[in-house]
């Protein structure tokens, strides 16, 4: 699993555990150790690992980075129990993060300009930007010793991922596990779309507060009353 020394001088007593670190992932890259691990399954009943793709349009952040040791984890003490478990790197290419980007490289901003430029071209320029850092994504994923399948990866905008995604919802509606309800989202006006806790905190121009003005009534207690006399105020935003 990983290079053996005998040097014949001991143990280094100040040893650089980056540089430890480095030449076990390069003996990993020339002995396909992980690719040599499914191979030693081939057969074996299989265990899979669902995983939330990332977007490739920005850099792995501390949450990713943190998560992906669990997301390794688990697929390899399954492999130690026997499993055979293919894990494929995914990304996330739908959503407002990737037209929010699009518009910024385009310099374009709201449904009226998108039309305008051409929805064909935008969509393209979309699918170009999702995928903007996977080279980037590699080497983080790769340096954290993190076990993945990038050369045989998925991507949502994929017509395969997306007719299998419309198959199980399908499947689903056939025994009668969908239902309708009702939740209260934020929404945002310009993009004509409500709005996800992630998109929230994307950047202070996606959803920011606002100061509007208010209204204070007073109604006063009729006679007769307990509180005759007393004025109830009433407190409201609607313009």
């Amino acid at each position: 699993m990983y290079p053996k020394r005998n040097t014949g001088a001991g143990v280094n007593p100040s040893p650089s555990f980056p540089a430890v670190e480095e030449s076990i992932l390069d003996f990993w890259a020339k002995d396909s150790t992980f690719q040599a691990s499914l191979a030693q399954r081939a057969g074996a009943e299989e265990f899979v690992f669902y995983d939330g793709p990332p977007f490739a349009n920005g850099l792995p952040h501390y949450g990713h980075l943190l998560t992906g040791y669990a997301k390794d984890m688990v697929p390899r003490f399954k492999t130690m129990q026997g499993y055979r478990v293919e894990r494929r790197f995914g990304w996330d290419t739908h959503g407002l993060p990737a037209e929010v980007e699009a518009e910024r490289q385009l310099g374009i901003s709201g449904r009226l300009e998108i039309e305008k430029y051409g929805i064909d071209k935008f969509n393209a320029t979309c699918r170009s930007s999702v995928l903007k850092f996977t080279d980037q994504w590699r080497t983080y994923v790769t340096r954290q010793a993190r076990w993945v399948d990038f050369d045989n990866d998925y991507k949502t905008l994929d017509t395969p991922y997306t007719e299998s995604v419309l198959w199980a919802f399908k499947e689903l509606h056939k025994k009668g596990l969908i239902y309708e309800g009702f939740k209260v989202l934020a929404f945002c006006w310009r993009c004509e779309t409500p709005l996800s806790n992630h998109e929230l905190r994307m950047d202070d121009e996606v959803y920011r507060n606002r100061q509007d003005q208010t209204v204070t009534v007073s109604f006063e207690v009729l006679e007769g009353q307990r509180f005759e006399g007393v004025k109830l105020l009433a407190w409201t935003t609607t313009p």
